[in-house]
């Protein structure tokens, strides 16, 4: 009864103070059922507190209530319960402070998967070795939380690790301090030809900007003549840091894009400022139905400025701002201020219902989501490019070219790919412990090497305790293959070559590369004068 005392007091007390506020006030004097519904609400929790055949866990009830009240807005505004929010700005910060290694719990230890590159692991543990003990405690049976609870820190604390590296029979004893561990947009970027360069992106985080450029200068000094941004999968992130890469590919004074809310410090038009460019070469960008927010402001302000080409299916359809706002008990909401427009107008928000995101998350799944054919785009608003294309709005980012849907593998292969055990994974460490001289030459490998039959063979044979049929891995030996050989990659060399050779036979990726001179053409019609090649 003492805890539901006070959380009417605290009812009473928030619609007492809100009433004075000038948005209280404005919103009692337009809407008096406004009061009506708080008072509702207040003897909606007493007669729970008073009748429910349990005694009311409130905390997790009001979490509830909290979570309802911003669904029913749209499907962007959301509660962020304490526990989560720290994760979640972790991820788009760009760091936190740990040893630095991607992990996974097998046979019971912790197994390093790859350090992080530039962390303190980095060049101290390798991909198979097993944690046995963390500062004198044994790390057997430890669990994920528990990992992370041990092994983060605070920068400059030590901790003291035994490790069982294979190929070695004694325990190898190290001393790791904890640092600031980046967490990278930039999952890979490499030449895929002698001209073309390739940039893979899964966010916009607090250090996107920075990574790109740094990715860029690279390539060119790799003698890139032609870029791909890959931005399949990518669901979004920090305005500001889509904006600054924008603004790279750009001349000064361009509309990037504007937004629009009720608020007045919500309605901004945001112009390319000429500092650090790249537009002497073209651009193609690769879409799909979990491109989202950030990620379709960079490739429908490129499309619209014809300054890139968009390839592959119609984006996700976010085109709604959120603002943070912290509460006091350390959780936070995420409200949505204002809509947001490409240069050329387009709101390119897909429809939505209120109250009603499960739809509008599950459609996306849709066979023929992002399917695009005349009569759909008739019944699209249709707006202009800067040189006068045809671009469409109405939801999400159409693109200038559809790309064939990816080449899909049997469930046989999905089940080996995602099994606990992490089969690839342990063939491939036990195979580069056997070759330890495939590590002499990456481009070698990466052009001619491959796993004979006999080795093949005896990876199948070690999949028994996997209830899958290995007849049917054999109709998508093609892939068996490829997840095999991109581990050993990432074994020898490391994630960067890991993607190297998955990219290099992705059927969309391998598409998109025929239609530069389509994004050549585009970027001369749009004025923008390009490199000769």
């Amino acid at each position: 009864m003492k805890n539901i005392s006070k959380l009417l007091i605290i009812v009473a007390i928030i619609i007492g103070v809100f009433s004075f506020t000038p948005l209280g006030q404005t919103l009692f004097a337009s809407a008096s059922s406004v009061s009506q519904k708080f008072r509702v609400l207040n003897d909606m929790i007493n007669l729970l507190n008073e009748n429910y055949v349990e005694d009311v866990d409130w905390d997790k009830t009001m979490e509830g209530a909290q979570r309802g009240l911003m669904e029913a807005l749209d499907p962007h505004s959301v509660f962020i319960s304490a526990d989560k929010l720290d994760k979640i700005n972790e991820n788009f910060r760009g760091n936190f402070e740990g040893i630095g290694i991607e992990f996974d719990i097998l046979d019971n230890y912790i197994t390093v998967i790859t350090p992080i590159a530039s962390s303190p692991s980095d060049g101290v543990l390798y991909s198979g070795d097993k944690i046995v003990s963390i500062d004198g405690n044994s790390a057997f049976k430890i669990t994920r939380e528990e990992v992370f609870t041990t092994l983060r820190g605070e920068k400059g604390a030590p901790v003291d690790l035994e490790i069982a590296r294979p190929g070695h029979k004694e325990l190898l004893k190290v001393t790791i301090i904890r640092d600031k561990i980046p967490i990278y947009s930039v999952i890979a970027k490499f030449m895929l030809d002698e001209k073309t360069g390739y940039i893979l992106l899964n966010r916009f985080s607090a250090t996107t900007s920075n990574e790109i450029f740094t990715a860029i200068d690279e390539l060119l000094a790799q003698n890139m003549s032609q870029l791909i941004i890959d931005l399949r999968n990518n669901s979004g992130g920090y305005l500001d840091e889509v904006i600054k890469v924008v603004d790279s590919f750009l001349p000064g004074g361009e509309v990037i894009v504007s937004t629009k809310g009720r608020l007045k410090n919500a309605n901004e038009i945001v112009y390319s400022r000429n500092k650090k460019h790249y537009y002497d070469f073209p651009v193609t960008m690769m879409i799909n139905r979990g491109s989202a927010s950030a990620s379709e402001i960079l490739s429908g302000a490129l499309q619209d400025l014809d300054r890139g080409l968009v390839v592959g299916e119609t984006s996700f359809g976010k085109g709604l701002v959120q603002r943070q706002y912290d509460l006091r008990d350390g959780s936070a909401i995420r409200v949505t201020v204002a809509r947001y427009f490409t240069p050329s107008g387009r709101l390119i928000q897909r429809p939505y219902e209120e109250g009603n995101s499960h739809d509008y998350y599950v459609d996306i799944y849709d066979e023929e989501y992002g399917h695009i054919d005349s009569s759909k785009l008739a019944d699209l608003p249709v707006f202009k490019t800067k040189s006068g294309r045809n671009v469409y709005g109405g939801g999400g980012v159409t693109p200038d070219v559809v790309l064939h849907k990816p080449e899909t593998f049997t469930r046989d292969l999905a089940v080996v790919r995602g099994n606990s055990k992490r089969p690839f994974f342990k063939y491939a460490s036990e195979y580069a412990l056997k070759h330890p001289e495939l590590s002499h030459e990456w481009e070698t490998f990466r052009k001619d090497f491959s796993f004979s039959q006999s080795e093949m063979d005896e990876f199948y044979a070690s999949l028994d305790s996997i209830d899958v049929s290995i007849e049917k891995l054999h109709d998508d030996e093609k892939y068996v293959r490829l997840f095999l050989k991109s581990e050993l990659a990432s074994k020898l060399w490391g994630r960067q070559e890991e993607y190297h050779v998955r990219i290099a036979q992705d059927s969309q990726v391998i598409e998109a590369m025929q239609y530069f001179d389509k994004a050549r053409a585009i970027a001369l019609e749009g004025g923008y004068a390009l490199a000769s090649q």
